[in-house]
């Protein structure tokens, strides 16, 4: 098998900052803890030059502690339920970060093709060379003076694909392998300081491998919007096409948990199906009116929860 090429390993190469993820990251509403904190863990993860420039002022004799921070393995896990966002904030994130750090980044989104087609040892040289083109680009973008040139993000989405627990029975010793490349593959990034962060994306945290999960510099957990994220979502896209907050009222709690579903709506379920559905309902020969965006909420069932499979 022949190296893979940067386009067979990834599926699209995005640069930040630009505009246009900017406006994604903004539409975002009502995860603006995730973005901060995500923001503020990528940049020192790609540029520790920072960290070190904040020890210096506040803290210049805790050198033990800067260490400790800046050498973690760069690895993020984003985990939660189907349309929560995470998918979305790992692609747009780049733009506050490069913003941030006043540096260009790369995403490399890693193809799902990645897995291969079962051959005998494919996926593990899949994984390690997707990780080679990782830590080339990364090199050159190391400065010599510690302030990087710019940064590298590797994402991995429905990680769980390919990092599930070794310590599944049925798991196959190709699977193992691959689980092995990947671990490597984040070690190298982090043994050679390089300016590198990888993101995971999983709808099942609880299949990642112990090993991996360990690794993790950060592990931020999407749960379904709560009442005020809701709100926040729903009042930004109705308010100015006329709804009161009585009404808004209403839509927040037909949104929420029922009887019928112990579950709300995800964040996708309201961007992506109630809003365009109330749209499309009206469109294109009345008004939207409140008491029916109601009652197209109440008769939406929301996305089930991804419910995790066992290995026992």
């Amino acid at each position: 098998m022949s190296q893979p090429t940067l386009d067979e390993l990834f599926e699209r190469r995005l640069i930040y900052p630009d505009f246009e993820f900017k406006e994604r990251l903004d539409r975002l509403v009502g995860l603006d803890g995730y973005k901060l904190r995500l923001t503020k863990m990528l940049g020192l993860l790609v540029n520790s030059k920072h960290l070190r420039d904040w020890a210096t002022q506040y803290h210049p004799n805790a050198g033990r502690l800067v260490s400790l921070v800046a050498t973690r393995p760069p690895l993020v896990i984003l985990a939660g339920d189907v349309g929560s966002g995470k998918t979305e904030l790992a692609e747009t994130i780049g733009d506050a970060v490069a913003r941030q750090e006043n540096i260009d980044l790369t995403l490399f989104p890693l193809s799902l093709s990645t897995r291969g087609q079962g051959r005998v040892g494919e996926m593990t040289q899949l994984i390690s060379a997707a990780f080679d083109h990782t830590v080339a680009e990364a090199t050159k973008l190391k400065g010599h003076s510690g302030k990087t040139r710019g940064g590298i993000i590797l994402l991995i989405d429905e990680a769980d694909a390919l990092a599930q627990s070794r310590e599944a029975a049925q798991m196959h010793h190709e699977d193992r392998a691959g689980v092995n490349a990947l671990i490597r593959g984040v070690n190298r990034l982090a043994n050679g300081s390089l300016p590198a962060a990888v993101i995971m994306c999983t709808n099942r945290l609880g299949a990642l491998d112990p090993a991996v999960r360990r690794r993790a510099a950060d592990i931020l957990e999407f749960n379904r919007p709560d009442e005020v994220q809701r709100r926040t979502v729903l009042k930004g896209a109705l308010h100015d096409a006329g709804f009161s907050v009585h009404d808004l009222d209403a839509l927040v709690t037909a949104t929420g948990p029922t009887t019928k579903h112990g579950y709300g709506f995800t964040f996708s379920d309201l961007t992506q199906r109630l809003l365009p559905a109330i749209v499309l309902d009206a469109y294109p020969h009345t008004a939207i009116h409140a008491k029916r965006a109601i009652e197209i909420a109440k008769h939406m069932s929301p996305t089930p929860p991804f419910k995790e499979m066992s290995h026992e």
